[in-house]
């Protein structure tokens, strides 16, 4: 699933290619790409048509389109996405030859490039909210992610003592940092010498800032070149794959020599899916001894 730097890869091209322009028709062929659009495909493409694309911005994995209605001087409703396992949004030429699975289709009124939304899992999809431009409702509970100037890294250690879960856990829930999956959790717990396993609430006010640290690097250099991309399901607006696979230190590299240490990289399963760590330096954490009865 895209992570953080995935989907502000797309969100900056979203910013280039379609900020400003005004649509002019909305064409859905696939109704699970607007089922979180209650009042129907109908109205999903009677509200659009006509805005004004104001902006494009992201809450984590999510992205919205900030509107600006037809008369209207400032935006008031949102377009929001949600790209899922294999969601597209693609900027594409008018006379570009029609994706197999293309769910939305947007054209404008400036004749120019279109955007589409192809999703082969369709698991992804689109809405939009009413009151929405600065923070749809709906995404209001998922915590700003770590390149946010307002992240707030006190608030953020505290949190973390207060949860006494497992730091790899927490790192994962959006509801304490958004953004980060399962593929940039391991890179940043690597670069930190942290086990996925640690109780958070055993963490150092030092730990925490360079945990922290290491996710800012890893999610900067992944922006850098693009994002990871393992397949052809991930891709930005112009159907690139990004790089950072080529960079990975922990993630998908069991059996490989930790570039560290040269210890081989280890693979445990891990709330259905799998994590990697150098066993070295990556030390698991003591098991309490279990008491003793007298």
């Amino acid at each position: 699933m895209p992570e953080l730097p995935e989907v502000e890869v797309v969100r900056r091209g979203l910013d280039r290619w379609i900020v400003g322009r005004t649509i002019a028709r909305v064409e859905v062929t696939h109704p699970r790409a607007v089922r979180r659009h209650t009042a129907g495909s109908a109205d999903f493409t009677a509200v659009l048509v006509g805005s004004r694309v104001s902006g494009a911005l992201r809450r984590g994995k999510y992205l919205w389109l900030p509107l600006t209605a037809p008369g209207a001087d400032t935006p008031s409703d949102a377009l929001l996405a949600h790209l899922g396992m294999s969601g597209q949004l693609l900027v594409q030429e008018p006379d570009a030859p029609r994706e197999k699975h293309l769910h939305i289709r947007f054209t404008f009124t400036d004749g120019g490039r279109e955007l589409r939304f192809v999703d082969q899992r369709t698991f992804g999809g689109m809405a939009v909210e009413h009151n929405a431009a600065q923070l749809p409702p709906s995404i209001a509970h998922i915590a700003r992610d770590v390149l946010d100037p307002r992240f707030d890294d006190t608030a953020f250690h505290a949190a973390l003592r207060r949860r006494d879960s497992e730091l790899k856990r927490a790192l994962l829930d959006q509801s304490l940092v958004s953004g980060i999956g399962n593929i940039y959790a391991d890179e940043a717990l690597w670069r930190s010498k942290l086990h996925g396993a640690r109780s958070t609430a055993t963490i150092t006010r030092p730990q925490t800032a360079l945990l922290l640290a290491s996710v800012r690097a890893v999610m900067t250099d992944a922006l850098a070149v693009g994002g990871t991309s393992f397949d052809s399901l991930y891709v930005n607006v112009n159907g690139e794959s990004g790089y950072f696979s080529r960079s990975l230190d922990a993630y998908g590299r069991e059996g490989e020599p930790c570039n560290r240490c040269a210890t081989p990289i280890r693979r445990i399963s891990f709330m259905n899916r799998s994590s990697y760590f150098c066993p070295n330096c990556q030390r698991s954490p003591r098991r309490p001894r279990p008491a003793v009865s007298v």
